[in-house]
């Protein structure tokens, strides 16, 4: 394994400090839960080693009423960066082929690469609205491919795949007996999706999701994959004890008791970050200078600049005089002409100042 830093988590906030940061459009989920916000029973836990698998109760109610998966299909993880980890190191080797869908979170790469695996990447773009072109993945598929890996709602762009789309996807992965990686992590966020948990339509589809981006539960660690291949699981299960056998047993009995409740909690966060959204939608429509193709999903979006502009002293400039900051395109493998907008993160009066300085930097830069 080969591990190098990724951007996005050299630049976080967490690492350049939350403390400078006064307009935060770089988060990617929704807002932070307290936990005094939470409802939690008394919690009479012993702090012994749990499931391996995870809390079966948290895994019966993640499956829920999606047949044919049940609780035997999930395995709890740590976040679904923990899941995409453990998947990518099962299922591939320095020998083998993955198709990843570009741009893309940073792990759905990186991991990867470290393993140092041949990548083919199928790039989307701004002028066919971020679409999924199936027939350019069909053409990449090489004998040693082992995996397709997706987003969706996509990461950065808000893109949500079709239900067509992804039937072509799935006839792929099980004529070249491939698996369909689909990192669904923004599922329940700001829309209902069209289609159930997507591991419920094909043995070849792996999914992951966590409590972090639409619920706004980062700090737990709690994540989790779904399969009904019963083979892989078992293989993904190994790794998974071999690299921290359980999930803390605090992080899954507060992700239960949230979960209980997931539908109100998420009526009341849905609520606000489709408020945020029309807000962002309001801006793009008098901010001509930017473009962008609307998410149709998740809470975040990804407009660029519709002329040149020194991206340098743009990203300078909002952050050290205006205090705001956004993800630059690098750290998608795109152009800093590009940027990813949270909208999910803040309430809406800092979302209104975060977006107007934005334009107030353009202005600057620009001498307008």
């Amino acid at each position: 394994m080969r591990y190098k830093r990724m951007p996005i988590e050299i630049e976080s906030p967490e690492e350049i400090g939350y403390d400078t940061i006064a307009f935060n459009l770089a988060e990617s989920s929704v807002a932070d839960a307290m936990l005094t916000d939470l409802k939690l029973p008394d919690l009479k836990l012993k702090l012994a080693y749990t499931d391996h698998r995870g809390k079966k109760e948290l895994r019966q109610l993640i499956a829920g009423d999606c047949n044919p998966i049940n609780a035997g299909n999930v395995l709890l993880t740590a976040g679904a960066a923990g899941a995409l980890f453990i998947i990518n190191t099962c299922l591939l080797s320095a020998t083998d082929h993955l198709i990843v869908i570009r741009p893309n979170y940073a792990t759905n790469i990186e991991t990867p690469r470290a393993i140092g695996c041949e990548i083919g990447f199928i790039d989307l773009h701004f002028e066919t609205r971020w679409r999924i072109d199936v027939s350019q993945v069909a053409a990449a598929i090489k004998p040693n491919t082992k995996c397709i890996s997706i987003t969706t709602p996509h990461n950065p762009t808000g893109m949500l795949i079709t239900e067509k789309e992804l039937k072509e996807l799935i006839a792929l992965a099980e004529k070249h007996d491939i698996f369909l990686l689909i990192d669904e992590t923004y599922r329940n966020a700001c829309y209902i999706t069209p289609y159930p948990v997507t591991a419920t339509f094909s043995k070849k589809i792996i999914s992951v999701a966590s409590v972090s981006k639409a619920y706004g539960l980062p700090g737990l660690r709690i994540g989790w994959l779904i399969t009904q291949d019963e083979v892989l699981m078992e293989q993904l299960l190994a790794a998974k004890e071999m690299i921290h056998i359980t999930n803390s047993v605090l992080d899954e009995e507060i992700a239960f008791n949230f979960l209980m409740e997931k539908e109100q909690h998420l009526t009341r966060i849905n609520k606000g970050a489709s408020a945020n959204l029309k807000i962002v939608t309001d801006w793009l429509d008098t901010e001509k200078r930017l473009e962008c193709i609307l998410p149709e999903g998740g809470v975040v979006c990804f407009p660029r600049f519709c002329s040149a502009i020194d991206t340098g002293s743009f990203y300078k400039l909002l952050i050290e005089k205006y205090k705001t900051f956004v993800g630059p395109g690098h750290w998608f493998e795109m152009p800093d002409t590009y940027m990813r907008i949270g909208f999910g993160w803040i309430d809406a009066p800092t979302l209104i100042t975060s977006l107007q300085n934005i334009s107030k930097v353009i202005n600057e830069i620009n001498n307008e």
